[in-house]
């Protein structure tokens, strides 16, 4: 591909309002933050508990990193697995009340690492059209056969199980869809991998900490367990610091040890991060107030846009997307909020659907009941408009 095919590519993107661009941020992660030397209140991270800039977060890695060092220096199998490792996989597997658990670097390499490991040519994996696209590459990179079911339709999926003469079998979906927030019927799932005989991997990036006693996620959110169940979540959203983790049975995660070329062959994260994950993990179990501020943002953001042009998806997480319609569209609200110092992202195809651009409307227990009061005033004034 020459260069002049990569500028028009690009100015393609452009003219169907599709580019992105990054921001700089100057200040840690919080909702309010500094952006090109203005201060803005933020509905755009996924920083669900707020603790990613917590103070007792910060001095757990501080401490780390000065008991520990930084780099882990090597592979996990080498000589990188640290006993800060070892003692936050040990934490992770009691936290969602599975056998055993494995640090990834991050959800992407997690799901990479399960599919690949665990599907290959003479296999079928089966997954929900809205999944990440980590899953989908995921099932790509694997060579088993993909077969996609349209969003929620678990008839559809039960149609490709029945027919399938693949030797194994493993459904992939996440557990909040990320750009809908809706959350996966996992139990009818379950019911439909234990019946063909297939695994279930959940993708919990968006629930673990949010969902569930304790926020222990999707799973003790239907009080839903099962040895067919593999499931991952990651650590730099709720949790406010970085990488993810898949749980599920011993013989299952040691295998990935052996297998998972994405965990095989990568530098294990740093120690200090792993010491940092332990204290928020803490912190997820015991302040339950944040996911009660959360749960009462959502009601006052869903009360406030309820006579709204635009459409806010049902969603009874932190994720709460109001559905815009055209590209240009989408952009131009986020831009008039953007105006008046409120950071919401535009998302548009192909990671949404053509014509459902949205924006997506992150809340956090960093937010007060004031801040979304103005997100809804001005918005409600940018539709009159």
């Amino acid at each position: 591909m020459t260069f002049s095919a990569l500028a028009s590519e690009l100015a393609q993107l452009d003219a169907r309002a599709l580019k992105r661009v990054r921001r700089v941020l100057q200040t840690p992660q919080s909702a309010r933050v500094r952006v090109g030397g203005r201060a803005y209140l933020a509905f755009c991270s996924n920083d669900y508990l707020g603790l990613a800039g917590d103070s007792r977060l910060v001095r757990a890695a501080q401490e780390a990193c000065a008991r520990c060092g930084v780099g882990a220096g090597a592979s996990h199998l080498v000589l990188g697995h640290s006993e800060a490792h070892e003692a936050l996989e040990r934490a992770l597997a009691r936290f969602v009340a599975l056998p055993r658990a494995l640090l990834f670097s991050s959800g992407y390499m997690a799901n990479i690492g399960v599919v690949s490991a665990l599907v290959g040519r003479d296999d079928a994996v089966f997954a929900d059209r809205l999944n990440h696209a980590s899953l989908n590459d995921a099932c790509l990179l694997s060579r088993a056969q993909f077969k996609r079911y349209p969003h929620g339709k678990l008839q559809a999926l039960e149609k490709l199980l029945s027919a399938t003469p693949a030797r194994r079998k493993l459904i992939v979906t996440d557990a909040v869809f990320s750009m809908d927030g809706d959350i996966a019927a996992v139990p009818a799932l379950l019911e439909l991998a234990e019946r063909h005989g297939a695994w279930l991997l959940v993708d919990d990036a968006h629930g673990f900490g949010v969902l569930g006693e304790s926020g222990r996620g999707v799973l003790s959110h239907f009080g839903t367990f099962s040895p067919r169940i593999i499931y991952m979540a990651t650590l730099g959203k709720a949790a406010g610091v970085f990488g993810a983790f898949v749980a599920g049975q011993a013989l299952v995660v040691e295998f990935l040890v052996q297998r998972a070329r994405s965990y095989v062959y990568t530098t294990a994260t740093p120690p200090l991060l792993a010491c940092a994950a332990l204290e928020s993990l803490k912190l997820i179990e015991t302040e339950q107030w944040r996911r009660d501020r959360l749960a009462q943002l959502a009601r006052l953001l869903k009360s406030g846009l309820a006579a709204s042009p635009w459409r806010l998806l049902p969603s009874n997480t932190a994720v709460q997307p109001l559905v815009i319609g055209g590209n240009a569209e989408a952009l131009a609200v986020a831009d008039a909020l953007n105006e008046r110092g409120l950071l919401v992202p535009a998302i548009r195809p192909p990671t949404v659907p053509q014509g459902t651009a949205r924006l997506r409307i992150s809340l956090s227990a960093a937010h007060s009941e004031d801040d979304v009061n103005l997100l809804v005033e001005t918005l409600n004034d940018i539709a009159r408009r």
